[in-house]
């Protein structure tokens, strides 16, 4: 088993003059903004003090693990009475190893991965938890410039291709059951490709993804950012599509821990919370702010990469690789007033359709009962109450993805059995 990373960026002199220049700006901004930013906080006193002040996050090297790592590098943790200790993973299932043996406290981890542990779903059963979601939309589906050469720069010319070159194809998730598998999986299906049977499709740490198409190890991936956007400056793939439009606003990385961590620590749980959603409203609050949040994680103790690799499409500027470029509003968000960082009921049923879907669950679960055990509502509604951030009055929404099919969440078994393209029935 690897050992974990810690960054601790308070101990480097050069970290910690970059953290006092971005705790400058950090008040600069919310003091232009004319927002209130209180030296202390309830939580962090009295009988809401946090039950264990030293907090070991895990992340894996993303962009989107920008919130948490703010939240330390600005100093919000404190704020809340908390230190939070950023920890470098080399895999999402070194993460989910960790967090349920107790190496850490939570994680930057995708949403899938903690719905298949409470299930027990490629890996260990313990009962888990989701305090928070951390970013909405930004993650991308690459395609080899191999492909791209052939005509392949999209769901259909890629479907076209495939027929026509009989070959074996080969394509790349970070996690059996996380949100990148998920991903490609509708992706392919909406274009008439079945990724349990047209394709081969294996599973690949996200910092690894670019130097493993550089070799030919596979055709297409889907991963965060800045992964898609580096094979592009690197000219080895091309941008097919992004997550936002396969989803708009879709649920990416979550706050997650287990369910027996939230029961000793509500208070931790909770100082967390609204240190990383302040956090979150801080990138989110000016151009200036996001440019920032690109130099700090590029460096070596988070993401590892060039600037250039993250602040463009943290911008919303895109560029595909073959000469489009575009401006999108619907790039990574890990606020928007609020909206980003609930955790949707709704969004935790989804992932378990597509677990059926694919054939990861063998039978329906309790779609609706499981989300409730695992998404922690009521104790983000008090973190968020707190801070007076507006909260959803319902834990459910309503979204249309790729192929024009409206999810709800109202009758998630009849969702999951209604694709076309799916794993063959067990037999």
């Amino acid at each position: 088993m690897h050992r974990a990373i810690v960054s601790t960026p308070r101990s480097q002199p050069l970290d910690l003059s970059r953290r006092r220049l971005l705790q400058a700006a950090s008040a600069a901004a919310f003091g232009a903004a004319g927002a209130a930013v209180p030296t202390r906080h309830a939580w962090a006193q009295g009988s809401d003090k946090p039950e264990k002040e030293e907090v070991r996050i895990g992340f894996i090297p993303l962009t989107d693990c920008a919130s948490v790592v703010m939240a330390s590098v600005l100093g919000f943790d404190k704020k809340y009475g908390v230190k939070i200790i950023p920890t470098k993973e080399a895999s999402w299932a070194g993460v989910r190893d960790k967090l349920v043996n107790g190496e850490l406290d939570m994680a930057h981890v995708l949403w899938g991965l903690v719905y298949g542990v409470h299930l027990g779903v490629g890996g260990p059963k313990k009962d888990m938890a989701i305090l928070m979601n951390l970013n909405h939309n930004g993650q991308a589906i690459t395609l080899s410039k191999k492909l791209a050469d052939k005509g392949a720069v999209d769901g259909p010319s890629l479907a076209k291709v495939m027929a026509s070159d009989k070959r074996d194809y080969t394509f790349a998730q970070t996690f059996p059951t996380g949100t990148h598998a998920m991903w490609i999986y509708y992706w392919l299906a909406s274009a008439g490709i079945n990724p349990m049977k047209d394709a081969k499709v294996i599973t690949v740490p996200p910092p690894q993804m670019v130097a493993n198409m550089r070799v030919g190890n596979m055709d297409g991936y889907c991963v965060g950012e800045p992964w898609g956007h580096r094979a592009i400056i690197d000219g080895i793939g091309i941008t097919a599509t992004t997550t936002q439009d396969i989803w708009q606003d879709h649920p990416e990385k979550a706050l997650g821990t287990t369910g027996d961590f939230v029961k000793k620590h509500p208070n931790t749980c909770r100082a967390v919370m609204m240190a990383i959603i302040e956090a979150g409203r801080w990138i989110d609050a000016s151009l200036s702010n996001k440019m920032k949040m690109a130099e700090t994680v590029a460096d070596k103790s988070y993401v590892n990469t060039g600037v250039d690799a993250i602040n463009q499409r943290i911008l919303g500027r895109y560029q595909n690789g073959l000469g489009k470029t575009w401006d999108d509003p619907n790039h990574m968000k890990f606020f928007n007033d609020g909206l980003v960082t609930f955790p949707y009921l709704s969004d935790g049923m989804w992932f378990l359709t597509q677990h059926k879907r694919w054939g990861l669950l063998k039978e329906h679960p309790d779609y609706l009962g499981v989300a409730k055990q695992i998404n922690q509502i009521e104790l983000y509604k008090q973190a968020a109450s707190a801070m007076k951030v507006s909260v959803p009055k319902d834990p459910m929404r309503t979204s249309k993805l790729i192929d024009g099919v409206v999810w709800d969440g109202k009758d998630p078994a009849k969702y999951a059995d209604s694709f076309k393209v799916r794993a063959a029935p067990a037999a």
